[in-house]
């Protein structure tokens, strides 16, 4: 990584932040409140202009007055010009758009620093793999993951999360970058490893809201989180992940959050579907993305191509795109072959 910002003059080095949803416009403050010139790049006119005008986001994190040092843009080449660190913070399903767009403004050796937790529906790629494709290999790449909703960490309440990044350098660098009194940031060179498990663990959420959605209680919730880790890691280690990443924050951590926690917008598509609503009916009741629900048919397809067994996924995957019936899929899982636990989560490590 090269020309990077000092840590010490904050002032003076601008940062960008490609994205303006709640997540987006979270880091924006938590680095605008640590003295970074944040550049805010905004989709959406009518956020924009509520920005300008406010300093709130009004659509996705209302209430939350924004620092002075976050200027807000609509075109990329002046959020652009001259960062060495820019965060992606958009839906899985526009990220490849946005990046075709924006790459011929793209700093020479910038630091793309995801915020992204999904997987590409059509390459079935994770965003590393689409960051390769649009602006090469050489790129410094890193991910940001981990049990965090966006309004808590506004709330300055402690959070504990994990940046990821194959060159050591840039992911200590962004680590104190982003580390905050209320905001503890870990390491890990376990790029992938850390974008399964932010992504997998949308399509488990989706599941635990359903058995509440029914009426259920603690115990299926319980085994769904538990053999929602071993699907997670079976998959990871096909894919050549370390295991233990996937029982740490970005993988188990973030699982917990998001099946126990009500503000997860997954868990919440899943509450809805199991009280019997239709699912075009309940996202266009949803103002923010539920990325769990496109990744469950790229994890499906993913599964299927490389041999992975993962029935949970399977069925989340039934019940959102084939129509089936929640206590059908439950009474398939209960009577599946009975198996041996260690064997069964570990038999592709």
């Amino acid at each position: 990584m090269t020309a990077k910002p000092s840590l010490d003059t904050p002032e003076t080095n601008p940062l960008a932040v490609i994205g303006a949803g709640s997540w987006g416009t979270t880091l924006a403050q938590l680095l605008g409140e640590k003295g970074w010139s944040v550049r805010l790049w905004v989709r959406e006119a009518e956020v924009y202009e509520g920005l300008c005008r406010d300093r709130i986001n009004h659509t996705f994190l209302p209430g939350v007055r924004l620092s002075t040092r976050i200027s807000f843009y609509q075109e990329f080449a002046p959020a652009l010009e001259g960062v060495a660190v820019a965060v992606m913070a958009v839906p899985s399903h526009g990220y490849r758009q946005l990046l075709s767009a924006l790459k011929a403004h793209w700093p020479t050796s910038g630091v793309l620093l995801s915020a992204t937790k999904g997987m590409e529906i059509d390459s079935l790629l994770t965003m590393e793999g689409v960051v390769r494709e649009e602006l090469g290999a050489e790129t410094p790449y890193a991910v940001l993951s981990g049990p965090s909703f966006a309004r808590e960490v506004a709330q300055k309440q402690p959070t504990a999360v994990t940046i990821a990044s194959r060159r050591r350098e840039v992911a200590l660098y962004l680590q104190k970058l982003f580390s905050a009194p209320y905001f503890r940031v870990y390491t890990s060179h376990d790029v992938t490893g850390v974008e399964l498990g932010g992504a997998l663990k949308n399509i488990f959420a989706i599941g635990t809201g359903i058995l509440v959605g029914m009426g259920l209680g603690d115990n299926p919730r319980a085994a769904l989180i538990t053999r929602g880790v071993a699907e997670m890691t079976r998959l990871g280690a096909r894919l050549g992940a370390n295991p233990m990443t996937l029982i740490g924050l970005a993988g188990l951590g973030d699982l917990i959050l998001t099946c126990t926690g009500p503000q997860s917008r997954n868990f919440q598509v899943g509450v809805k579907l199991g009280q019997g609503l239709p699912l075009p009916q309940i996202l266009e009741g949803m103002a923010m993305v539920a990325e769990g629900v496109k990744t469950s048919r790229a994890v499906h397809l993913l599964a299927q191509r490389l041999g992975v067994e993962m029935p949970l996924v399977e069925a989340v995957y039934r019940i959102l795109y084939e129509d089936l019936a929640p206590k059908d899929a439950i009474k398939k899982l209960m009577t599946r072959e009975l198996k041996d636990e260690l064997e069964a989560m570990t038999e592709t490590w």
